[in-house]
């Protein structure tokens, strides 16, 4: 019986993933170059990416565009509030994790129109979020909503709008509804490279959609976390049909 022989990129990720476990690697470590580490291993630089992917993967190893491969250090987790639409306060108010905002008018198109239920070209407000404790990304969101329904200044830097953004929370004024759905999914390349994550690595990706007492939908999510960084809490309210149980 003939006996598989191990690739060459998974003999170099077996050993970085030792040093990385037995701490001759420490985290936050910076490797060195790709250049030095495939002269080391005597293989060709392709080999060696194909190598650090598989520990980028595991979330044991992370690229930093212009800087290099770093060890991973522990994340902490972070929560997000499903049904509320917002990660959790006590997430979101710790002085480590801070969270980017940038806002911008778009015209929408394609799946964006579906969500929103608007014409194609409709003009629509982005809010594009990315949370960071320290350098490393914890998840991203774009919010969409229609801009005539965009409170006035909403563009601006003293919008409070930007403050709630920063919550990955739902912008605008309470929904009627807020239906969410929830994915486990491979990141799209833009994703794996704001997250700083392997392409096949687990994303959870939830839309989340709210819609006014009219039925109108007032706001558009895409949320994207790495599968190892986020807890997604859902709480289920139950209805007690008093008079039927009094039967």
């Amino acid at each position: 019986m003939t006996r598989s022989v191990p690739s060459r990129h998974h003999d170099i990720a077996d050993d970085l993933r030792r040093q990385i476990t037995t701490g001759a690697v420490k985290p936050g470590e910076r490797l060195p170059s790709e250049a030095d580490l495939a002269h080391r291993y005597k293989v060709s630089t392709a080999t060696l990416r194909s190598a650090l992917a598989v520990l980028q993967g595991e979330g044991l190893v992370e690229k930093i565009h212009g800087k290099g491969n770093f060890v991973r250090r522990s994340l902490r987790k972070i929560v997000y509030v499903g049904g509320w639409g917002t990660l959790d306060p006590w997430t979101a108010a710790e002085a480590a994790m801070r969270v980017t905002v940038r806002t911008t008018t778009v015209q929408a198109d394609g799946h964006l129109t579906t969500l929103l239920r608007v014409p194609t070209g409709s003009p629509v407000a982005e809010f594009f979020c990315i949370s960071h404790e320290g350098d490393s990304p914890h998840g991203l969101a774009r919010i969409y909503i229609p801009r005539d329904l965009a409170p006035a200044g909403v563009l601006g830097d003293d919008s409070s709008c930007r403050d709630t953004a920063t919550r990955f929370a739902v912008l605008g004024s309470a929904p009627a509804t807020v239906r969410e759905t929830v994915c486990a999914r491979p990141p799209t390349p833009d994703e794996a490279s704001a997250l700083r994550i392997g392409p096949m690595a687990a994303a959870l990706a939830i839309t989340r959609v709210a819609t006014d007492s009219t039925g109108r939908v007032v706001e558009a999510a895409l949320l994207v976390f790495p599968g190892d960084r986020v807890d997604a809490v859902f709480t289920t309210h139950v209805v007690t049909d008093e008079k039927g149980a009094q039967r």
